[in-house]
């Protein structure tokens, strides 16, 4: 298991970004959080199997319209410490 930060910019806040990752979330094995930062960008937190969680990123980037203009992708230590996937406000 694998588990993965992800940095989404663009247009990516205040346009039903997190909203879209949960949705999409549900046709996936995997579990984390979304959420905006102060900065404009949006952070996941994405725990699962490589090939679903990259699946998983590909899917959002595509369903979210063309809003992401840079998605930062980097690798941590699997915790499981996440059941489902949810926004954090």
């Amino acid at each position: 298991m694998k588990r993965f930060e992800i940095y989404f910019s663009g247009s990516v806040q205040g346009v039903g970004f997190r909203f879209t990752s949960q949705q999409v979330s549900r046709r996936f094995d995997v579990a984390g959080t979304v959420q905006n930062l102060p900065d404009g960008r949006v952070k996941m937190i994405c725990e699962g199997d490589s090939k679903e969680i990259r699946a998983f990123i590909s899917e959002v980037s595509e369903s979210t319209h063309g809003n992401v203009a840079h998605t930062e992708i980097n690798e941590t230590s699997f915790t499981g410490e996440f059941e489902g996937f949810v926004i954090v406000r």
